[in-house]
This record gives C-alpha cells, structure tokens and sequence, in this order.
C-alpha cells in the first residue's frame, strides 16, 4: 500500500507513551509511524476478515446484521481474525458466533483484497451437518436460502456479494475454483452484475 494517507493516525507510542512522527526509518522504504524516545517503529498492517460461505443442499447459510456497518443487510457470518487465531479458527468461530452453526469447512473459496479499506477478506466454502443454527448477537435473523431467495439487492458487502456470485456461477459449472481478486472502491467499480 504506497498510500500512506489510508493508514490510521498513531499519535502516541504504545511502548513509552512518547509523541510519534511519520518518517521513512533506516533501511526501509517508505514512511512509518516513529516513536521520537524510544524508536519503536508501529506498523500498521491491514485486518484481515474471514468467514464461511456454508451450504446445506442447495441452500447457504446467511445473516441478517444487527450490528453497524450496513445493519440489517444480509451477509454471509464473518468477522475479525483473532490474534493468535489460524484463518480456518476465526471462521469456524464466526460461523459459530453469528449464526450458531457448527460447520465442516471444505477449503479456501475466495480471497479478496481491499486496499482502499486496509482489509483482505478470505472466505472458505464449508457443510452445515443438519439444518441447526440460529441468530447470535451480531445477528438479527439467519436463514438457509437458495438462490432464488437471496436479497441481492439487501446484501450487505461487496465482498459477499462477488463470493455468491461465484458460488452459484461454480455450482452450475460443476467445479469449484478458488477465486482471488481486488475490490475497488464503489465510485470506481461497476455494478456488481457487471
């Protein structure tokens, strides 16, 4: 990310609360936030989100939010990475946490990359054992919904939608890919069926 304008502002260090400046440090190559004491260097890395696109027969497992941002929209369950969390963990967890389903996961589906909002969305295909689930916190309803029934004009992330579409463009090919790519930002990108 050669922006750096897109990086959070640090104004203090984390380490001995000291002021902290923007400049490029010895053997590096572009600007990080300094601490002027100490020279602690805080870098700021994107959040990674990721989540379970689960099936049960023909049917995906999705989420109507009850949490900003987009509340109300639908989603597919999905969240933060934990620190000390593997990528498949997180997912099974916010699988877990919004949408009280136990799921198999089944492989990597999409990975996608966000750099306008320092995020990398990474979604893993997974199997709901038995239609068992139900709205956690986050969530204010879930529901298994085929393709006909999915809101798509209610969804809440562009990153969920291009995963659905590629789910369903998958399913009637027969064969699953693993899709990676970049989403830009909404006034440079087409509509999503573009």
């Amino acid at each position: 990310m050669d922006d750096f304008r897109l990086c959070p502002n640090v104004n203090f260090c984390s380490l001995c609360a000291a002021p902290v400046v923007v400049r490029i440090p010895d053997d590096d190559n572009r600007p990080r936030h300094v601490c002027t004491v100490c020279g602690e260097i805080h870098y700021i890395n994107p959040k990674v989100v990721v989540g379970c696109l689960a099936e049960f027969g023909d049917r995906i497992l999705m989420c109507r939010r009850a949490i900003e941002p987009r509340y109300g929209k639908w989603t597919l369950p999905a969240g933060f990475l934990e620190c000390g969390e593997t990528l498949e963990a997180g997912a099974l967890r916010e699988t877990m946490e919004e949408a009280g389903a136990n799921v198999q996961l089944d492989g990597l589906y999409t990975m996608l990359s966000i750099p306008h909002a320092s995020q990398i969305y990474v979604m893993f295909r997974a199997t709901l054992a038995e239609p068992v689930y139900a709205a956690g916190t986050e969530s204010l309803e879930v529901a298994l919904l085929s393709e006909a029934e999915i809101p798509w004009e209610e969804i809440a992330f562009s990153t969920i939608h291009r995963t659905l579409r590629h789910y369903f463009e998958d399913r009637r090919r027969g064969r699953f890919d693993v899709h990676v790519g970049e989403v830009a930002p909404s006034h440079q990108r087409p509509l999503p069926d573009a």
